[in-house]
């Protein structure tokens, strides 16, 4: 099973962003709900896809991350490729995320 690795400041992220791997980054928060609700779902995923490595971004410890890719609501999923961000899914819907996993990972 693929682990999801905690990013914590926007070294570490930038570092990631710009590795020709896809990175699938969830943003998330303590106190969101859904983010809860969606959390074991995007951990699953992650699981199944060897294709992309998998992230998680606590809007409350990295405020700067958030702030540099703009999240505006949680949670937000983003797959990015070679420094580009590719695909975005906002909001917890599990057909979406996996959606956006596939073609992300395709592309």
């Amino acid at each position: 099973m693929a682990m999801v690795q905690p990013v914590k400041d926007l070294q570490e992220f930038k570092d990631i962003i710009n590795g020709d791997t896809v990175a699938i980054f969830d943003f998330w928060a303590t106190w969101c709900g859904p983010c809860r609700f969606i959390s074991p779902i995007f951990e699953k995923l992650a699981g199944q896809d060897g294709g992309a490595k998998f992230y998680k971004v606590n809007i409350d410890e990295a405020a700067d991350v958030a702030e540099e890719v703009g999240i505006r609501a949680l949670p937000t999923f983003i797959a990015f490729k070679s420094g580009q961000k590719i695909n975005e899914v906002v909001g917890a819907n599990a057909s979406d995320l996996a959606a956006m996993i596939e073609s992300s990972v395709a592309a």
